[in-house]
């Protein structure tokens, strides 16, 4: 699989939302990654739906929408009108996984389910059909800039390895503290989606910055 940047615009400057995410396009992103908080799954509030709609129409990158909200199936409709291209939710927050993907697909959307790093790989096993992508958390989500957790890998090599053994061909995504540095850690262990917070939001350098990571897959 190629490699895929989603730049989470939760470190993008909320006064030019539509400047950062281009910039990061331009720079070579893919996808944007949009990292929705409620304040009850995880102790932050970002944005919702009517932020992405205002987004949508300013670029036609890829929407990899990420919900880290209690009970998510109250609001997947409102975010695949909003212009989802992806809706990831988290397994530690609704037991309707099997309805959720059923409504993203019949949309003509791509379904994913997140990780906490306190929830084992083989808690998903049962559902990994159901996905087109798998999101491992590389920090406890809920807010940016935080440390790296490098004791995830083995995590994300499980991921991988019981797609080989299933025969699925979902991508692996990665989240939390991710830079240039521990990147080729990342690729390593099996993900092949990058999101990268702060490492690619920075004033007059996101597009250079996105450049340096799309050079460096390059190499991997």
């Amino acid at each position: 699989m190629k490699y895929i940047l989603s730049p989470s615009l939760l470190a993008s400057d909320f006064a030019r939302l539509g400047e950062d995410a281009n910039a990061a396009v331009r720079g070579g992103a893919e996808w944007l990654h949009i990292d929705v908080m409620d304040g009850m799954f995880v102790p932050n509030i970002s944005f919702g739906g009517p932020v992405m709609k205002s987004l949508r129409p300013v670029t036609d990158a890829f929407f990899d929408v990420h919900l880290m909200i209690e009970r998510p199936e109250r609001y997947i409709d409102d975010f695949l009108a909003a212009g989802a291209d992806l809706i990831c939710v988290h397994l530690e927050a609704t037991e309707k996984i099997r309805e959720i993907a059923d409504r993203v697909h019949e949309a003509g959307k791509s379904f994913a389910i997140a990780l906490k790093p306190a929830t084992p790989a083989e808690a998903v096993k049962e559902y990994l059909p159901l996905c087109d992508m798998v999101l491992i958390m590389t920090v406890e989500p809920g807010f940016g800039g935080q440390k790296f957790m490098a004791d995830m890998m083995p995590k994300v090599s499980a991921i991988r390895t019981m797609r080989e053994e299933l025969g699925l061909h979902y991508h692996i995504q990665v989240d939390g503290g991710i830079n240039l540095d521990n990147l080729p850690v990342v690729t390593e262990a099996g993900a092949n989606v990058i999101v990268a917070g702060s490492a690619v939001f920075s004033k007059d350098q996101t597009e250079q910055n996105a450049k340096n990571f799309t050079a460096r897959f390059q190499t991997l």
